[in-house]
């Protein structure tokens, strides 16, 4: 399982498998980048990385079977 990331790209935004070279696929908004991303996560549950425009990590969401689950209610 690993994690995904939504990554910006040449003003688009794209969504990487964690260790990966190549991405998972291209959009034109970082929001379809993270719904794409999202459901991926979801299903494999692992996490959800959210990079922002200058490519520093702005956001994670967990969808593993985390023993310790944070107690952020953002998400």
């Amino acid at each position: 399982m690993a994690n995904q990331h939504v990554v910006p790209n040449n003003g688009q935004w794209q969504v990487k498998r964690e260790n990966s070279t190549r991405a998972t696929k291209n959009f034109n908004t970082q929001k379809e980048a993270i719904s794409y991303a999202r459901n991926i996560a979801i299903n494999q549950q692992s996490e959800l990385v959210i990079h922002g425009r200058n490519g520093q990590i702005r956001d994670k969401d967990s969808y593993g079977n985390d023993p310790c689950p944070p107690k952020d209610t953002c998400h």
